[in-house]
């Protein structure tokens, strides 16, 4: 067999490194602590097991920080990376990992459109989905919430103006897309886009 075909390293072999590493450092720090304490009763030493909870305790305050340092990044950097990737061509969408809120309705209609020229009538139906939340988002008729369903939508909606049906076209357009394998048609996208438009065209 060709040796060249066998790893010479990898992700868990060198995070395995770092921890013997790590390890062998706190083990240098605390024995360099203990000379500088006063001297202990002879026989007293930390056990085994104190040091596997020691070590254990090390580690999840480590993972802690570094998912919180990683969170506040996202938060402060999230938007602008988007607006990038909004940019590329093949950039592709997905509700559970986007937030509606980082791309404006018009970028979003006019992905709505290049479904549509494509015939792929679900990503163009659910575009402008997307784009009316956006535009209840920015007008502040409905502020976006990760949470909010369709249904509270329509409920909100309802309090809040009279000209409900054309939300109601988009609502219950995305439930078909989201809850049965109902085929979207293109009259289905063109019953949005007149929703749409009358909501937001004028």
């Amino acid at each position: 067999m060709n040796t060249e075909a066998f790893e010479k390293t990898n992700w868990s072999w060198q995070f395995y490194l770092f921890q013997m590493r790590v390890g062998e450092w706190l083990d240098y720090q605390f024995s360099r602590f203990q000379k500088s304490l006063p001297k202990l009763p002879s026989g007293w030493e930390i056990s085994p097991e104190m040091w596997y909870l020691l070590n254990i305790l090390f580690w999840v305050i480590l993972a802690v920080f570094v998912i919180w340092v990683i969170w506040r990044l996202w938060q402060e950097f999230g938007t602008y990376i988007y607006a990038w990737l909004a940019k590329l061509d093949n950039f592709q969408i997905s509700d559970k990992n986007v937030s509606y809120r980082q791309l404006s309705s018009n970028i979003l209609i006019k992905k709505a459109q290049e479904f549509y020229q494509q015939s792929n009538y679900r990503e163009a139906c659910r575009y402008l989905y997307l784009a009316m939340l956006q535009q209840l988002h920015e007008k502040a008729i409905a502020p976006q919430q990760p949470s909010r369903t369709d249904g509270e939508y329509l409920q909100l909606l309802n309090s809040k103006t009279n000209a409900i049906q054309p939300y109601e076209t988009l609502i219950t357009t995305h439930e078909k897309l989201c809850f049965s394998d109902q085929q979207i048609l293109p009259e289905n996208y063109q019953q949005c886009e007149q929703a749409y438009q009358d909501l937001f065209d004028n």
